[in-house]
This record gives structure tokens, C-alpha cells and sequence, in this order.
């Protein structure tokens, strides 16, 4: 590796792609088209680093099998960054072994990592921990071990461990300023500020409040019966009875949660279930069979019965609370991936949502309309964000280990 790819890689690490590109913007070997993809990508040109670095794994020689395996590892870097997730999760898998094979264990740890950020992106969290437990965080350099920290982090906060995901926010931080790169500091804090927001809504007795994370990992250790709106499920006693393919039913719990203690008229119920305006004979019998479902649902957590006005929830000990998301209404799920300040394909919506391409479609243009979400580009190459946008470049794979390393 020669004087002026070593100072641009050395000028990488740091997080100064401007530095990079003067040493290297002229050059069209292998190493230099891979150092310019990874400076255009941290400079936020994806598409340019994207065809850069393309460039660079066809120019490497067959027999420089490592060096196309770390360009397609930052190419899939790249696409998670730009939250492409079509990006062939084959060929990733397929560069780490490259990597492993060869020893190179930083880059095939960042390989890794790369795909757990990608299981966390579309709530695979099982998965998730599974792959991270195959990281040895130790011989990392600082940058790594924050990336490693982040991916700690994230899957402890989606899993309501608050306690261990400041913890690793905080190895994080650290790892963050031993690297001293600025673009990596500001996203450790900007993770960390999930844990300072409203993460839910508490509606109880009649009076409603936005809850932190920590207050609603509390909340579901308490003795309270808990209507989680998030998930769609009812918990109790140790219990937990999931109602999402039951939407009727959910309605009518959550209609019964926010007025405990007291109880709901039939018509209310009617009108909230079934988005009647009056209620008829055959609602009321529909409300009937559908209030006994609950009944048999929720046997094991909370008894529902019947009043002289209506139905109520009876739980043996406690109170009745309803966890709601911070924001609620139509396309909430759309805005709630956005709100991470990415610029999102529709496809990667609808892969991250479980959803058809044609159904996220419609919520973003019906959003678009409401002034809630932007769009930029054409066709394939169309994003789009929640403004306003907090731009961190992410620090991406370096082609390979300095010679100091």
C-alpha cells in the first residue's frame, strides 16, 4: 500500500473524507476507486460510492478475494445507511466468511454487526441476538466496539432492558471518544436520546401522560393489568394474552381499559368496535358474541362483566391502565420508521413493516398530502424522510486494516 492510499485510509478513520479525496480523487486503481466510494458515502453521495466501489471489487484481481469481500461489506453498509434493504443478505454472509478465512476478524466483526443492524431494522430481535453473540468485542479497534455497543444498545432497548442498554450506551460513549471521530460521537448521542424521549402514552382513570422507556419497562414488571395498545396484547398476572389478529377485540378492551373503573354503555362499544353511528338489533347481537370471545380471551388475566349500563373490567388485584404508542392515528407505523431521520425507500418500508409495497404506498402519498413526510428523487432511486432531517454520517468499512494495525 502506498504513502498516499495509507494517509487516505489514516484520513478515513478519522472521519475526514475531504482528506481522503485530496490525496486519491485522481486516481482510478482498486484501493483508490474503494477509498473514494467510502469518502463519497460518508459525505452522504450513496449513489456515487455505490458505483465507486462496485468499480473497485471488479478491479481487484481474482486472486484479491479480501478485497472484494471488504468492498462488498461496505457496499452492504452503504444500503443499510441508505435503508436499501434488498441488498442480498447472501452476499454479505458470504464476504464475512471471506473474511474470516483470511483472518481479517475486525472487518469480518464489522460484517457481522452490519447484520444485526439489518435483523434489528426489521425487528428480527431473536435473530438478532444470535448473530451478536458471535462477536468477540475485545480486540476491536474503538470504532468497532462502538458500532458493537450500538447493536447492544438497540436490541436491549426493544427489549425493555433499560439498565443494560444505558450501560452499553455508555461503553459506547466511550469507545466513541477513543476513536475521536465527531460523525461517530454524534450518533451514539443521538441513540441515546431514545431513552430521554416519550416512548408511550399511560391513559388510566380518565387522565392520560407520555411515559420514558424506563417508565414503561416499570410499568410492565408492576402488578397492573396492562392494555398494550403497542403490541396489541393484554397483560396480567404474569400473563400475557396477544390480541393482534383480533382487532374487534382489541378495540373492545382498550375501550374497557380507559374506563375502568368504570364501566362502557353498549352503544359506546357498538361505536367503537364496529364504527357504528347508532346501534341496531343486530349490533347488539353481534356485541353479545363478540364480548363473549373477550371473556374467553382474557379468562386467565381479567374478568369482563356485565353492568346495568354495560361491560367492565374486574381484575382481581390492581389497577387497569392502557399503554398507547406516542403517536396514534392512520399510517402511525409508517411515520414511527421515519422518525429515525433516514431517507427510506418504499420497498424498505414495506419490508420492514411486513406490508405490501402498494399499501406503504398509499400511506406515504396520503402522508406527503398532510405535509408529514417529504420524497425526493424518481422512480427507483424515489426516498423518503420526516422532516425535519438530523444527517449523521455513519462511519463505513475502511478497505482494509492500516499498517500500523
Amino acid at each position: 500500500m502506498d504513502s498516499l492510499i495509507t494517509a487516505a485510509a489514516r484520513a478515513l478513520a478519522t472521519g475526514d473524507p475531504l482528506g481522503a479525496l485530496k490525496r486519491v480523487a485522481l486516481r482510478d486503481d482498486p484501493p483508490a476507486l474503494a477509498l473514494r466510494g467510502i469518502a463519497m458515502a460518508q459525505l452522504g453521495d450513496f449513489a456515487r460510492a455505490k458505483t465507486l466501489l462496485k468499480s473497485a471489487a471488479r478491479a481487484f484481481g481474482p486472486k484479491e478475494t479480501m478485497a472484494r469481500a471488504r468492498c462488498v461489506v461496505a457496499e452492504a453498509e452503504i444500503a443499510l445507511v441508505s435503508r436499501d434493504l434488498s441488498f442480498p443478505a447472501k452476499a454479505l454472509d458470504t464476504a464475512r466468511a471471506t473474511l474470516e478465512k483470511h483472518r481479517d476478524w475486525v472487518n469480518a466483526a464489522h460484517a457481522r454487526n452490519l447484520e444485526v443492524r439489518l435483523l434489528l431494522l426489521v425487528g428480527r430481535l431473536d435473530e438478532a441476538e444470535r448473530a451478536l453473540g458471535d462477536i468477540d468485542p475485545a480486540p476491536l479497534p474503538p470504532a468497532s466496539r462502538a458500532a458493537y455497543e450500538l447493536a447492544v444498545a438497540g436490541i436491549a432497548i426493544r427489549r425493555l432492558r433499560t439498565k443494560a442498554a444505558r450501560a452499553a450506551l455508555a461503553r459506547a460513549e466511550q469507545a466513541a471518544r477513543e476513536a475521536n471521530i465527531p460523525a461517530l460521537t454524534a450518533e451514539v448521542e443521538s441513540a441515546s436520546l431514545v431513552l430521554e424521549a416519550p416512548a408511550a402514552r399511560l391513559i388510566a382513570r380518565g387522565k392520560e401522560r407520555s411515559l420514558l422507556l424506563e417508565e414503561v419497562e416499570a410499568l410492565l414488571a408492576s402488578q397492573a393489568l396492562v392494555v398494550d395498545a403497542c403490541r396489541h396484547v393484554v397483560r396480567g398476572g404474569g400473563a400475557v394474552v396477544s390480541l393482534a389478529t383480533r382487532p374487534v377485540l382489541f378495540a373492545l378492551a382498550r375501550a374497557l381499559g380507559e374506563a375502568w373503573p368504570a364501566d362502557v354503555s353498549r352503544g359506546a362499544l357498538v361505536a367503537r368496535a364496529f364504527r357504528a353511528k347508532h346501534a341496531d338489533e343486530s349490533h347488539r347481537a353481534r356485541l353479545r358474541v363478540e364480548i363473549g370471545r373477550l371473556r374467553a380471551e382474557l379468562g386467565k388475566v381479567v374478568e369482563v362483566r356485565a353492568t346495568k349500563g354495560g361491560f367492565a373490567l374486574a381484575p382481581e388485584a390492581g389497577e387497569v391502565v392502557v399503554l398507547a404508542p406516542p403517536v396514534e392515528g392512520q399510517h402511525a407505523a409508517v411515520l414511527a420508521l421515519l422518525a429515525d431521520g433516514e431517507a427510506w425507500s418504499s420497498s424498505a418500508l414495506a419490508i420492514a413493516l411486513g406490508a405490501s409495497p402498494r399499501t406503504v404506498q398509499r400511506a406515504l402519498e396520503a402522508l406527503a398530502a398532510a405535509g408529514k413526510v417529504q420524497s425526493f428523487g424518481r422512480g427507483r432511486a424515489r426516498r423518503w424522510m420526516a422532516p425535519p432531517v438530523p444527517a449523521f454520517p455513519t462511519i463505513l468499512l475502511l478497505p482494509g486494516p492500516l499498517p500500523s494495525d
